[in-house]
């Protein structure tokens, strides 16, 4: 048995006990022969055996016992890679370097998302992996973090390129081979023993000899690797199987070794249609990440700092440093992420959230690097720059998902791993029985409908001979199977359906994640910042008159009084609306409280001037209690008959029913107001003025507009929506009955702590739930949860917690993010039945010798290409609508 040890660092740990914990996490794995944790240097060793136990279970281990290994990732780009076999094969190679947690590699990308033990592995050291496999890594510069989209890029060209030029010699070389196809498929006899003057055979072997050399010498290398390398048999085998069938047979024919018809027409065309197929690959692949590419060239390229002095000077963005002040005049590029210290404008956030409609930003505001300002000029200081903006953690989220494949394609994976053998064991198998039984199997063939496509007829029709025709049948069947096809079918559409959940707002973390959201049928979402809008607000002023009734309410919303005041107050003035909330502003201005900035900010959003009281009590729990100069109101009507004078001069009183009745006022007449108010989800507070009750003031954490609509939408779906709440049960029926939420789907009361049960009891009883949170105190249900959404702004782009993020403060994206999860799965399988259903159909075709090998190396090379373009047209889905073919592939 070989032992491996792996040094390990580990945080999380706070004390001994910690680890000893994850000495007992890891020691408990079988193939695990020690396991030493150090909590006095968070790091430890593990021996191990990697052939029962892999770095990543150790890894896993640890992270359920509670705590974090540290582990770094890396993007590999890879060249020479045909098929879904020969990702496996490098993911195979990746995977047991010592070091690295985890591999993905992902052949629609032609990259390796590679998860490893930064004190353990290295970049050098995947890359000797990639070419021990037998295939080619792009190299980087490990110091330049920017070279490597650039580079990765240009290799991307440059196979582009040399595909091109491979297929444009083979062309130019075969088509004066078009003369000898016309004779073996149309039997036109437009060759014959002489051509030019020269043995017409002799000159096809001229031909087709440097196309074999030159077009086929990436295929026979890529054969030799993967068979005598690694092992597996994958396309290029199958390739280099047909193509060199009809080359060296020709040979054979043209030496008098054996009696026969020339295929070097077969054998060369094979070889272009295949790498001519290739190209258009190469292109639909770089199509196909078009989009991310686009939005990395959105950034800008300069930016404009101010110092201290307001000189300003023009520096390249990767010169930009945190807590630089940048100046962005309208229709510029917000350079990186930052926060407006100066200045007011609209920008237009489109190319992050999806959202058309340009955001108003003011000083102290959060803006996003790359970003367009409309119209103001902005003074923005930097807090987020390079690798760590929210552009290039967009990137990086979407291209870690492309790695991560959803659980549908280990089925394409299983099928192809044995795929490559079966086709060569069905091709030898025919060829063999076409030998031995060819009168017998001809007269079966004579009556399909398909005869017609056999060039020469079988050896019944004494078109060729017995050992020619069984050749044919073996280089058909070996030609028409197409690997390739099969595993493109799920990545293209992955990679264009995480791309085209990222352009409308929608991050998922993984294929896997794409896949899992679509079978969501239950929608658990807090309320506090994500049905409401998570701020408070002021929506009433309630003025109370000598009957100890509501003589004016008002609503934030239209400012219209519901009632027109009457009477005489006994109070020393009389009050209007506007007095009262005069009245509570200035005296909750003294405190830092949410329900008091929401009452200031209301006031002053209503143009009254608050002032500072004159004394300034805050009593814990109950309200606060000020001293107001008597300048500070204004009195609609003074009352007559009063000197003006009272022991309570100026006091003001803003608060619970507790408070008036410790300082002896009834708050009696004000209660039918407050028990209505609180049933609709609001703070009420008393205000009393001078020793006695003036008026009710309310605050509100207001629902989103879109949150209705988004409920609405998913239960029209089919899907039960829940929502959780650390709020009081009147509170949170109340949110529940503005945005449509059954009662019975309300749970309140809840601690942060304890939503994470609440999750998981929701899910034992069979449910696969989302659950749709801010990522702060949600972060331990949004783990648990079947998928874990967080809804945040564009700054925050992945909250580790959650699966999938939404970068604008939008519910309706929830909606959004389950469509496009269906929208992709259904374009999976539609590719996945094109593929599958290709090889099913046209195996059996060739194996009765009812195609030539070169039709069948077109249709081979072709079948790949017709699973990307499908996949590309994906791009023109738009999630805001229900994509018309779901029906058809649910």
């Amino acid at each position: 048995m070989s032992q491996r040890e792996s040094h390990i660092d580990v945080r999380g740990m706070s004390c001994a006990n910690c680890s000893r914990t994850i000495s007992e996490a890891v020691g408990s794995l079988d193939g695990v022969s020690e396991a030493d944790i150090n909590f006095a240097t968070d790091e430890g060793s593990v021996v191990y055996d990697p052939e029962t136990v892999s770095l990543g279970e150790i890894y896993d281990a640890i992270e359920e016992a509670g705590y974090t290994p540290v582990t770094d990732s890396v993007t590999v780009a890879i060249t020479d890679m045909s098929c879904a076999n020969c990702s496996e094969t490098v993911r195979d190679a990746l995977e047991r370097t010592p070091g690295v947690v985890d591999a993905d590699v992902n052949f629609a990308t032609d990259e390796a998302q590679v998860t490893y033990n930064p004190a353990e592995a290295s970049l050098e050291d995947f890359y000797g992996a990639i070419e021990d496999a037998g295939y080619s890594p792009v190299r980087e510069d490990a110091e330049d973090d920017d070279s490597g989209g650039d580079v990765r890029e240009a290799a991307r060209e440059e196979e582009i390129r040399r595909q091109l030029r491979l297929t444009l010699f083979g062309a130019v070389l075969s088509v004066p081979l078009l003369a000898f196809m016309a004779d073996h498929l149309l039997g036109l006899g437009l060759v014959g023993d002489e051509l030019l003057g020269l043995p017409s055979g002799w000159i096809a072997f001229a031909l087709a000899t440097p196309v074999q050399l030159v077009l086929g010498r990436p295929f026979y290398e890529n054969s030799y690797k993967a068979l005598v390398k690694n092992g597996r048999a994958n396309m290029d085998v199958l390739i280099a199987l047909g193509s060199s069938t009809a080359y060296v047979y020709s040979v054979a024919v043209l030496l008098g070794a054996i009696a026969g018809g020339l295929y070097f027409d077969t054998a060369a065309f094979i070889l272009v249609f295949i790498t001519l197929g290739n190209y258009l690959e190469a292109r639909s692949k770089g199509q196909a990440g078009e989009a991310l590419r686009t939005l990395l060239e959105m950034e800008a390229d300069t930016a404009t700092v101010v110092d201290e002095d307001g000189n300003e000077e023009e520096i390249p963005l990767e010169d930009v440093e945190v807590g630089d002040r940048m100046k962005v005049r309208p229709g510029e590029q917000i350079p990186t992420d930052g926060v407006v210290v100066d200045g007011q404008s609209a920008v237009d956030e489109s190319m992050v959230t999806g959202e058309s409609v340009p955001v108003e930003k003011n000083e102290g505001d959060e803006v996003v690097g790359s970003t367009i300002n409309e119209n103001g000029v902005l003074v923005v200081e930097a807090t987020k720059v390079g690798s760590d903006t929210a552009l290039q953690q967009i990137v990086q989220t979407v291209k870690e998902a492309q790695s991560r494949q959803p659980d549908i394609q280990n089925l394409a994976d299983r099928i192809s791993a044995y795929f490559v053998p079966a086709v060569i064991a069905n091709a030898v198998f025919w060829g063999v029985v076409w030998y031995l039984f060819p009168a017998t199997l001809a007269g079966v063939v004579e009556a399909l409908p398909l005869w017609g496509l056999v060039a020469g007829g079988p050896v019944a029709a004494g078109g060729v001979s017995v050992f020619e025709f069984a050749v044919i049948v073996f280089a058909s069947s070996v030609l028409i199977a197409c690997p390739c096809a099969l595993g493109l079918a799920t990545p293209a559409a992955t990679m264009v359906g995480t791309t085209l959940g990222a352009r409308n707002g929608v991050l998922f973390k993984g294929g896997d994640v794409l896949e899992r959201a679509k079978d969501v049928d239950t929608v658990v979402f807090d309320k506090t910042g994500t049905l409401t809008r998570g701020e408070m607000e002021l929506t009433d002023v309630v003025v109370l008159d000598d009957d100890d009734q509501p003589t004016a309410e008002r609503s934030s919303g239209d400012g219209t009084p519901a009632a027109d005041g009457g009477g005489q107050l006994t109070a020393r003035k009389r009050l209007g609306e506007d007095d009262v909330l005069r009245l509570a502003a200035v005296a909750e201005s003294g405190s830092e409280h949410p329900l008091a900035r929401a009452i200031v900010d209301g006031a002053k959003a209503r143009g009254i001037d608050v002032t500072d009281p004159d004394d300034f009590e805050n009593v814990p729990g109950h309200g606060v209690k000020a001293t107001v100069d008597g300048r500070a109101v204004r009195p609609t009507a003074e009352r007559s008959g009063e000197d003006g004078t009272d022991s309570r001069d100026g006091e003001v009183l803003v608060g619970n029913r507790k408070l008036l009745r410790d300082n002896g006022i009834d708050h009696e007449p004000a209660q039918e107001t407050m028990d209505r108010l609180e049933r609709e989800g609001k703070t009420a507070m008393l205000v009393a003025y001078e020793g006695e009750l003036v008026g009710v003031v309310a605050n509100a954490d207001t629902v989103k507009e879109s949150a209705k609509d988004a409920v609405s939408q998913l239960q029209a779906r089919d899907v039960d929506v829940m929502m959780i709440t650390g709020d009081n049960e009147r509170t949170a029926h109340a949110v529940a009955e503005q945005v449509g939420i059954d009662p019975g789907n309300v749970r309140a009361e809840v601690l942060p702590e304890d939503k994470s049960d609440a999750v998981e009891s929701i899910q034992d009883e069979g449910r696969k739930a989302m659950m749709v949170g801010d990522g702060v105190n949600d972060a331990p249900a949004l783990a648990v949860a079947y998928v874990g959404t967080a809804i945040g702004s564009g700054t925050d782009v992945a909250i580790e917690a959650a699966d999938v993020t939404l970068m604008r403060d939008d519910p309706v994206d929830v909606v959004k993010a389950i469509r496009i999860s269906e929208a992709t799965l259904a374009k999976i399988k539609q590719n996945l039945v094109w593929a599958l259903g290709y090889n099913t159909a046209m195996i059996p075709l060739a194996s009765l010798g009812l195609l030539q090998p070169v039709l069948a190396a077109g249709a081979m090379a072709f079948s790949s290409v017709s699973v990307l373009s499908n996949s590309l047209l994906f791009r023109r889905y738009t999630p805001d609508e229900e994509y018309r073919l779901l029906h058809r592939w649910r």
